[in-house]
Formats: structure tokens, C-alpha cells, sequence
């Protein structure tokens, strides 16, 4: 099923424009851990097609102990490739393709609303006095400002915000925070970021805790259902030029004991759950 990139360009379109475009870096996006740029897309006569990206080159990684270096951004192209076909619609087309620092990830660009961009999550993760925890709310780990008050970490009881936790349960997001998620300007939910992902080995880091040990709902299951069933088709050939076997084999193994239990994980004992920073 075609996502939405914009509410009048479907992810075909959006797709293409990635593949075909010139390139044109506008800046650096400071807060980044790797070095991200702004892009304009240009067509083949130079002229901007009003359209933007976000350009992850490969050479702009930074090793990590825990990830194979050099292969963030293959993942970030997984992790659309996966939220795709399986129906969830929450990543934003990506594409992997060489650029002019060399190849990398471009994705494309949210719009957001302006009084937005301060809090790129919309409001969905906040961090809460205790009285303030009331039934919209689901609390995920406690602590103290720096005035010493005891404050919440949360994230609102929010369906799009769970399919995004079933989501990364399926993806293995090891790096969950709240500045990865965002609701666009029509109001649709999207998460990006997602370079650490797909590892074969449990690293499930995330600030959307508050449905751990709760089912699995419905609609989920459904889209977990679909994505068995494309793994078991040509999307698997299609993640193996982009992760190694065993990889995907993992992916293969969480989406089927998701399925199964049809119950959200809870933290795994003896290993930090949580990203950091939250933000």
C-alpha cells in the first residue's frame, strides 16, 4: 500500500523524486549525532521542485561500538521499506543513492506547522508533575528537576503513537526518542531517525514504554500479519541488499513472536531500556 509523503504526492511520486533529483545542500542540521543536511530537489534542469530532504551520508557516520560502521543509512531505508509494507505509513520515504558527499540515506522532508518546530513531538512526550499524570497520559520513568520535584516522563495514551511502539518493537529502534517523532502539517504521525535499527541482537531503547505488557491491538496485528507475509515474498530479498542475513532473520523472528504473543514487550532485565537523551 502507497503511504501519503505530502497530502498531495503519494510515496510513488515522492520516491521518485529521491531517486531522480539533484541534490542541493541548504545546511547542516546541528542537533544530529551524524552529519545531516537539508537538501533541495532540483530536477534535471536545475530548477527546484519545491521539495526537501534530509541527506545522510555514509562518510558522515560516526563509528559506533554496538553498530557495524558504514551501515546507518541502509537501515534508514529498511526501516521505510518495513513501515511500508507493512501498512503503517509512519516513516517517510527514503531512498538510498549517491549524493555529493557520497552515497547515503535521503529521506523525505516533514512539514511542519511553524509553532511546531520547537517541539517536534507535538506534545506527544512531555514531561509531567506526578498530579498531572491523568488517564491521557502513560507514565514511563520517574525522577527529579533540577529544583529536586519529582517529576514524569510520558507519552499520551495516543493510538498513532502505539502503532508507532508496535512499529519499533518490529524494527528494533535502539534509539526511540521523543525529537524522533512529529506530527506533520495534516496532523499524521511520523517517525524518522531510525539509523540505529534491525539489529539482530535485543536493543530495544525507547521513551514509548507506557504499553509494555498490554495486547497488541487489532489494526497491529493486521499490519504485522502483512509484513510476515511480504518477508516471506520479495521484501526479504529486497532487506538483504541492504542488512546481513541474520538480520533479517531476526526481523523475521520479532515479527513472529509479536504475532504469537500478541503482547507489547516489556523492559528486558538487566539491560538499560531507555535512549539517550529522552529528547
Amino acid at each position: 500500500m502507497a503511504g501519503t509523503a505530502h497530502p498531495d504526492l503519494g510515496d510513488d511520486e515522492a520516491l521518485a523524486l529521491l531517486r531522480d533529483s539533484t541534490i542541493e545542500p541548504l545546511g547542516v542540521l546541528t542537533r544530529a549525532s551524524n552529519l545531516t543536511l537539508l537538501a533541495e530537489l532540483h530536477d534535471g534542469s536545475g530548477t527546484a521542485t519545491g521539495h526537501r530532504a534530509v541527506y545522510k551520508p555514509v562518510r558522515g557516520e560516526r563509528p559506533l561500538a554496538d553498530f557495524p560502521h558504514g551501515t546507518l543509512a541502509a537501515r534508514e531505508v529498511a526501516a521505510y521499506l518495513v513501515s511500508r509494507e507493512g501498512g503503517w505509513d509512519l516513516v517517510p520515504p527514503t531512498v538510498l543513492r549517491d549524493g555529493p558527499i557520497g552515497p547515503g540515506s535521503l529521506q523525505w522532508w516533514v512539514e511542519q506547522e511553524p509553532e511546531r518546530l520547537a517541539d517536534p513531538s507535538g506534545g506527544l512526550v512531555e514531561v509531567l508533575r506526578p498530579e498531572e499524570l491523568d488517564e491521557s497520559w502513560l507514565g514511563v520513568v520517574e525522577g527529579q528537576d533540577e529544583d529536586g520535584q519529582a517529576v514524569v516522563v510520558a507519552h499520551a495514551d495516543d493510538a498513532r503513537l502505539r502503532s508507532m511502539a508496535v512499529l519499533d518493537v518490529a524494527l528494533n529502534n535502539a534509539d526511540r526518542k521523543a525529537a524522533h517523532l512529529t506530527l506533520d502539517s495534516a496532523e499524521r504521525l511520523r517517525g524518522f531517525d531510525h539509523g540505529l535499527c534491525l539489529h539482530e541482537h535485543d536493543k530495544l531503547r525507547t521513551v514509548l514504554w507506557g504499553w509494555a505488557g498490554r495486547p497488541v491491538p487489532d489494526e497491529d496485528l493486521t499490519r504485522l500479519v502483512r509484513l510476515s507475509t511480504a518477508l516471506d515474498g520479495t521484501l526479504r530479498e529486497t532487506l538483504l541488499e541492504l542488512l546481513d542475513d541474520a538480520e533479517v532473520e531476526a526481523l523475521r523472528g520479532r515479527v513472529g513472536g509479536l504475532r504469537r504473543t500478541a503482547v507489547m514487550p516489556v523492559p528486558a532485565p538487566g539491560r538499560y531500556p531507555l535512549p539517550w537523551p529522552l529528547w
